[in-house]
């Protein structure tokens, strides 16, 4: 193992099932995304796995529960990490991992719903 590499096991979510290992060179958060054997996915979950050796724990590898997804075009900073649409949009969920409620797949550019923050809307057709 490199240094600087760190193993992970990626597993996918539905259905259950080990897509395989990888050495990274990085450290996946949640609403990360990652290629593998030419398909995109999405980190959901991280858990670490240890193991004892000369009384001590020692990270073993990580385990990366994932689903299979496509890169967002669109987002936007805010406070320092990247989420999903535009979140100037009242509906906007602020998530890595989801868009909003009344438009999850997109685009925000064209959305029928767009409200900007701070703005009430009484008259939704849903």
């Amino acid at each position: 193992m490199e240094p600087d590499s760190l193993p992970a096991e990626l597993i996918l979510t539905h259905p259950r099932q080990t897509l395989g290992n990888v050495q990274l060179d990085w450290t996946p958060q949640p609403g990360s995304y990652l290629d593998f054997e030419g398909k995109t996915y999405a980190v959901l979950e991280r858990r670490h796995r240890y193991f004892l050796k000369s009384g001590r724990y020692r990270l073993h590898k990580i385990a990366l529960y994932v689903q299979s997804a496509q890169r967002p075009t669109e987002k936007s900073l805010i406070e320092g990490r990247w989420v999903i649409g535009d979140a100037s949009c009242q509906f906007n969920a602020h998530s890595e991992l989801i868009r909003c409620a009344v438009n999850p797949d997109g685009p925000c550019a064209s959305c029928r719903y767009y409200e900007p923050l701070g703005v009430e809307s009484t008259d939704f057709d849903g």
